[in-house]
């Protein structure tokens, strides 16, 4: 990303500081911006993370996260999507990192019947702000281990959807801050793209997968491999290659 755009949005608020809301904040502090963190049990339980990131970052409640940030990330289980703050993301744009898992969210008839995509249910309860499905489709720990400076060799790219064109260009500007290329997989009734056993959905940034691993090996492996590059016009492939089937993953 250019110096000059790096400077029109200078604050992300993060409603969930988890695996990947607390990577998003370190790859933005890395990148000169500023974080507001904040999760569900409370700014006291954030010290040690606002410690490790320093200045640029401050601890909040979800509200004030949100009003504070040009960009607000949120990166909760989706069946805490309707205790999102909305009045306080009236008019933000908000990056909806969020997965359908019924084991964990349960079954939501909506999102079962492919009424809605989780994007869409999310912007129903977000009305008045602005939602862009992205950062969604990778792991925490490849999300970290993957990003590369503008115009490297082995960029990845990650997918973005919504409806709104303004917002889906300041996130796929934060991702550029953040390391990565960004494909526009459409509306978000179409970011059923980048779900949950979907082609572009987080096995492409594994690289290849040890042979003869069970469940548990797996997922140690997953947390454990820098994971391989995957290119904007790979990303774009298999987006655009993917046919709908029935919503939700496992976990």
């Amino acid at each position: 990303m250019t110096e000059g755009k790096r400077h029109v949005t200078r604050t992300i608020g993060l409603i969930g500081s988890g695996m990947i809301g607390g990577t998003v904040a370190r790859l933005a502090v890395a990148a000169g911006w500023n974080v507001v963190l904040s999760n569900s049990r409370g700014p006291e339980t954030l010290g040690e993370l606002v410690a490790e990131l320093g200045e640029g970052a401050r601890a909040a409640t979800p509200a004030e996260a949100a009003r504070a940030g040009d960009l607000v990330v949120v990166s909760v289980p989706l069946f805490a999507y309707d205790q999102l703050p909305r009045e306080a993301l009236a008019g933000r744009v908000v990056i909806d990192t969020l997965n359908y898992y019924p084991v964990r969210d349960g079954q939501i008839a909506v999102l079962d019947s492919n009424e809605l995509t989780s994007s869409e249910l999310v912007q129903r309860h977000l009305a008045s702000a602005r939602v862009v499905k992205a950062l969604n489709n990778i792991t925490a720990k490849q999300l970290s281990s993957l990003a590369r400076p503008t115009g490297a060799a082995d960029r990845s790219a990650l997918t973005v959807a919504g409806d709104d064109a303004s917002a889906k260009a300041e996130v796929t500007d934060l991702l550029d801050a953040l390391g990565y290329d960004a494909v526009d997989v459409g509306t978000l009734a179409e970011s059923w793209r980048s779900e949950p056993n979907t082609p572009v959905y987080c096995v492409p940034y594994f690289g290849d997968v040890p042979a003869g691993l069970d469940s548990a090996e797996f997922q140690h492996w997953v947390f454990q491999t820098p994971g391989a590059p995957v290119p904007a016009r790979r990303v774009k492939e298999l987006a655009g290659a993917t046919v709908r089937g029935r919503a939700g993953g496992t976990m």
